[in-house]
């Protein structure tokens, strides 16, 4: 299943590649640093939103899916889950209505959060169709869904910052196109309730289980934008624009891969828990791991070291030198990050310890806080990108702590070394070649550290990666033409 989502999930890896590259050049010429800013405070408030009132559904849906396919009350589920997310999105609309009247906002951040809270709705609903999806092993419907959006979205928010919306075109797009699926998937999808019945005891289960996960992804997103909030306060909406710049930059670039990888790997490793047990999902976790660690690993590295050309390419020139300093330090805390989230916090959602999802999401959180209310003020930007690098770091580490409590997962530790040892090797390579700048140098030290980074881990057979590779290649040759 892991394999199969892999492949399967490529195209929207690719086009979230693509389009998230493309958001970041093209909004940040097309929107001025203090409307840049804007955006992406509001973007900050509206995963908040979700986060904190819809998201534990979502869970809920991907998480029992296989159990109540397993025990013939499918119907029952989507009924239960449906009638809970009614109740909770009731709260959204007063959320908005007591943040855009009393809040002291100037009218373009009141345009924009209008449009974060519109957008908030609509996106944990198509949500809902996408997580079933996935639980459900219907990757090419979860796929092209994901694409509509990513794109479509894009597309409507670009032309809407053309005509002059600022810091809410981009949300406009993400809402509006939402929208537009949900006219399509919606009515099929609450078909999926007929014959069911809100079930108490299963509601109850579902709450248990997602309201942690909400709380832990509540705290994830302070430890992920208390440094922009802290920056508006003690400096200004350009330092934000700057910092979002640079983070979206190097966090996006990761965020892709494992997104990619998780896509696949979170209903795989699910699957292979409730249908083979705790064997089958150690050998699921550790190729999971070995994997993830493997291509993840070098493609941090890689964004640090060509930092400053990438920068060079993909951002305007108003937030150019800014982020440039930025992006190499978002990319250490964006691997943290992306290993924390996609495999180590899941040992709390495969042994369904999730409210332990919140201490291990609170340490890092906690730091992070206590780190930027030190750091800020004192050495400004860079005290932001220190705090974020140092509670990452924290939050790995407490996640694989109490994980062990939870659902003990394997670490593959000798691919650990190997990969490092390889990343090491590229960087030392990377770093003796000319600096052009431009697409040159990037084009250069991208295909250089490629080559070096493949040739020391196929030497190595990390993993006995040259026996994949060739049972990969074997398999190709036979298929018939």
């Amino acid at each position: 299943m892991f394999w199969r989502g892999i492949l399967g999930y490529l195209p929207v890896n690719i086009a979230q590649g693509v389009i998230g590259l493309l958001t970041i050049v093209l909004f940040t010429r097309v929107l001025s640093p203090e409307a840049y800013g804007t955006y992406a405070l509001a973007f900050s408030v509206l995963s908040l939103t979700q986060t904190m009132l819809l998201t534990w559904t979502e869970a809920a849906m991907a998480r029992f899916l296989a159990a109540r396919e397993a025990d013939g009350r499918l119907a029952d589920h989507f009924a239960t889950l449906y009638r809970l997310w009614g109740g909770a999105a009731l709260l959204t609309p007063i959320v908005a209505g007591l943040t855009l009247r009393f809040a002291p906002l100037d009218a373009p951040m009141k345009v924009a959060l209008a449009a974060a809270f519109a957008t908030v709705l609509i996106k944990s609903l198509t949500k809902l169709s996408q997580e079933r999806r996935r639980a459900a092993g219907e990757v090419s419907g979860a796929a092209l869904l994901d694409i509509v959006q990513t794109v479509g979205g894009f597309a409507l928010g670009l032309g809407l910052a053309l005509l002059g919306l600022g810091g809410a075109a981009p949300l406009m797009g993400m809402g509006a196109i939402s929208l537009i699926c949900l006219v399509f998937i919606l009515p099929a999808e609450l078909g999926r309730m007929a014959g069911g019945r809100f079930d108490r005891a299963m509601a109850r289960d579902y709450a248990a289980y997602g309201l942690p996960v909400s709380l832990s992804l509540i705290l994830a997103l302070v430890l992920s934008t208390t440094d922009r909030f802290l920056l508006a306060a003690f400096l200004d909406e350009a330092t934000v624009g700057v910092y979002h710049a640079g983070y979206s930059l190097g966090s996006r670039t990761l965020d892709v891969v494992f997104i990619w990888l998780g896509m696949a790997g979170g209903p795989a490793l699910i699957a292979a828990l409730e249908r083979g047990g705790p064997d089958a999902l150690r050998t699921a976790a550790r190729e999971q791991a070995s994997f993830m660690i493997l291509l993840t690993l070098p493609a941090a590295t890689g964004l640090a070291l060509v930092a400053t050309p990438l920068v060079e390419l993909m951002i305007g020139e108003a937030l150019r030198t800014g982020a440039a300093h930025v992006t190499p330090w978002i990319a250490a805390s964006g691997w943290l990050s992306g290993v924390t989230t996609y495999y180590l916090l899941q040992a709390f959602t495969l042994g369904r310890r999730t409210p332990m999802l919140i201490a291990s999401m609170g340490v890092p959180a906690v730091v992070n806080l206590v780190l930027n209310l030190l750091l800020i003020p004192r050495f400004g930007l860079d005290g932001a990108l220190w705090a974020t690098t140092a509670s990452y770091a924290a939050g790995a580490m407490a996640a694989v702590v109490l994980g062990r409590r939870a659902q003990p997962l394997p670490i593959p530790g000798m691919t650990l070394v190997k990969a490092a040892g390889a990343c090491l090797a590229m960087a030392a390579a990377v770093l003796c070649l000319p600096s052009p700048g431009g697409l040159v140098e990037l084009v250069l030290k991208a295909v250089v550290g490629a080559l070096v980074y493949g040739t020391i881990v196929l030497a190595l057979d990390v993993d006995g990666l040259r026996g994949q590779l060739a049972t990969f290649v074997a398999r190709r040759r036979a298929r018939p033409a």
